[in-house]
């Protein structure tokens, strides 16, 4: 399998407060991974010093074999990394479509936003009907799509996300789910997931990584994570 993304040795943090450290972990081409753990363990950390949000301070990051620790985050996306952030973060007072715009900012997605857009309503088709609706009166399942849908106005090769189950109805979260794995069949994008819910990422990806206090303490096929009696305790409340 071709590795889409490898991170190798990093450690990175908020200026002299390190976070993140000796993180090993790669993302392969139509693969979903996720990462997993609790509240604090330096999750959200990976995705934006992945994202060029935050500078390393050991290690290197690649993608699609090259080098990408120095990348600026709003160089990624033209690369075909795209991260979407906890809650999602649409602007409120925008409407849905102008949203959605605000995802093909780079030159090539920009040329090809017509296009894009018909792909995204296709995919999205309740966006179609409300795309002059203002995002903030979106229900919270539903921004969290739109913020998804917005993502992939930029043509990702992988998309990172960020708890994209936070604070949404089960049923809710479901869609999300289904929604990603229909991302990947279709649209041959990779993903890597990052999640405090721990069966449900589990039971969605591949492989799994399991972060604690800034460290990578489990790793492997997310149907023997699933199992795993130390997993279970900590993480499942089996």
């Amino acid at each position: 399998m071709e590795k889409i993304l490898r991170v190798d040795n990093l450690s990175s943090g908020y200026g002299q407060f390190t976070v993140l450290r000796d993180i090993n972990l790669y993302v392969g081409e139509g693969e979903i991974v996720s990462v997993v753990g609790a509240n604090g363990a330096g999750k959200s950390t990976l995705l934006l010093t992945i994202a060029g949000h935050l500078s390393i301070n050991a290690g290197q990051i690649r993608f699609e074999n090259q080098s990408i620790a120095n990348v600026p985050a709003h160089d990624c996306p033209a690369k075909g990394l795209v991260l979407i952030p906890e809650g999602g973060r649409l602007f409120p007072f925008m409407t849905v479509l102008e949203n959605l715009q605000l995802g093909a900012y780079h030159s090539t997605a920009r040329h090809d936003m017509k296009r894009k857009l018909e792909e995204v309503f296709e995919l999205f088709p309740l966006f179609a009907d409300r795309s002059h609706q203002l995002a903030g009166r979106l229900s919270g399942g539903e921004r969290q799509m739109c913020a998804v849908a917005r993502a992939m106005m930029a043509n990702p090769k992988l998309l990172m996300l960020d708890e994209p189950s936070l604070g949404l109805a089960p049923i809710m979260v479901g869609k999300i789910f289904e929604l990603i794995k229909q991302l990947v069949k279709t649209k041959k994008v990779s993903i890597l997931l990052v999640e405090q819910n721990v069966g449900n990422a589990l039971d969605l990806s591949e492989r799994g990584y399991v972060l604690e206090q800034g460290q990578i303490r489990k790793s492997g096929a997310s149907k023997e994570l699933l199992i795993d009696a130390d997993i279970q305790r900590s993480y499942m409340g089996l």
